[in-house]
């Protein structure tokens, strides 16, 4: 193939899950990452530079701290790149409600910058676009549900999750959703217009370790970080809402299942799917089985167009990539427990 991999907010979570791991198998990696994540969520930068130092240590890793939305560095980085993933974003739906101009800018005219870069290189590079499932907005909330002990679930058995197909339009969506969903069709249109391959992976929750999750996002890492530190955890609802959750390790084989293959383009919705589904009330009681300990709890309102069960449909991934999930999320919320404990003072 040639070339290298460049990995737009390359220092994040997932971003540099994906550096390790192409580093990995031996290719030459480009992270491109401008440690803005705490100044987009309004926290402290203490632990900003984490990923950042850990990947300085990884054989392969090329790291430039410079931003997605400067068009001449990532058209100057694209010429050489096969591959450019791009999981540079302001990633917190409250956030978005409460400052959506940098999320616009993060999220649209950042795609919009990879895009127009890819499609100037020589090389014409594989894009890869991390989107999410807050694309289908609330229309997802029209699907009848039931409510259980410790847990919401789609009242009729025949529908076991949201598939590619399913309704983006005529719905609220939040300005992250939108942001979001303008980058994942322009992914899609640069496919149609310019014959460039593009891959939009339409993501739940993905959680792992060197997650830094806060209150706004990330919540399997939050909850398991607040509980280690004792901290007080808020639950916004009634901690009956269920996500497919998706180990970060088992999110990158699928990108590099869809890079080695020889699809042109395609959207897929990406998650643990049906098997691999949780709560935020059955979380806080893994959590305190692993742990035992349980934070404080507090209620307060529902967020904006949160949705009480989104569950992807992944069979469309798991046949098009002979992919499927491999880890599970008890066994996740072990290594995110056991990385924390590790990384305490960070925190």
């Amino acid at each position: 193939m040639g070339g290298y991999t460049l990995v737009t907010g390359g220092a994040g979570f997932i971003g540099s899950h994906a550096a390790e791991y192409f580093a990995g198998k031996g290719q030459d990696v480009v992270v491109l990452d401008n440690l803005s994540r705490a100044e987009l969520l309004g926290k402290s930068d203490k632990n900003a530079s984490y990923n950042w130092n850990y990947l300085k240590k990884i054989k392969g890793v090329k790291l430039i701290k410079g931003d997605a939305r400067d068009s001449s560095l990532v058209e100057k980085l694209a010429k050489d790149a096969s591959v450019i993933l791009h999981a540079a974003a302001q990633t917190a739906v409250t956030t978005s409600v409460v400052n959506p101009a940098p999320d616009f800018s993060v999220n649209a005219t950042g795609t919009f910058t990879v895009l127009e870069a890819a499609r100037k290189s020589r090389r014409k590079p594989t894009v890869v676009y991390c989107s999410t499932n807050k694309v289908y907005g609330h229309n997802v909330n029209d699907i009848n549900v039931k409510e259980l002990k410790t847990r919401y679930a789609f009242n009729e058995k025949k529908i076991r999750g949201i598939t590619e197909t399913f309704s983006i339009d005529l719905c609220e969506h939040t300005p992250y959703g939108c942001s979001k969903l303008t980058g994942d069709l322009y992914v899609q249109d640069y496919a149609y217009q310019y014959g460039i391959r593009t891959g939009v992976f339409r993501m739940s929750c993905i959680y792992g370790t060197r997650q830094f999750g806060v209150e706004d996002q990330g919540w399997v890492a939050w909850f398991s970080i607040a509980t280690l530190k004792g901290s007080p955890i808020t639950i916004y609802g009634d901690g009956k809402q269920v996500r497919d959750v998706l180990f970060v390790t088992d999110v990158v084989k699928a990108y590099d299942a869809f890079i080695e293959s020889s699809i042109p383009h395609a959207v897929f919705n990406t998650g643990g799917g049906p098997e691999n589904t949780m709560s935020l009330i059955e979380l806080l009681g893994i959590l305190e089985k692993e742990t035992g300990m349980r934070s404080k709890i507090s209620y307060s309102d529902w967020r904006p167009s949160d949705q009480k069960v989104y569950i992807s449909d992944i069979t469309k991934i798991k046949k098009t990539l002979k992919w499927k999930p491999a880890i599970s999320p008890e066994e996740g919320v072990k290594r995110i427990i056991s990385w924390v404990k590790g990384n305490i003072s960070v925190f």
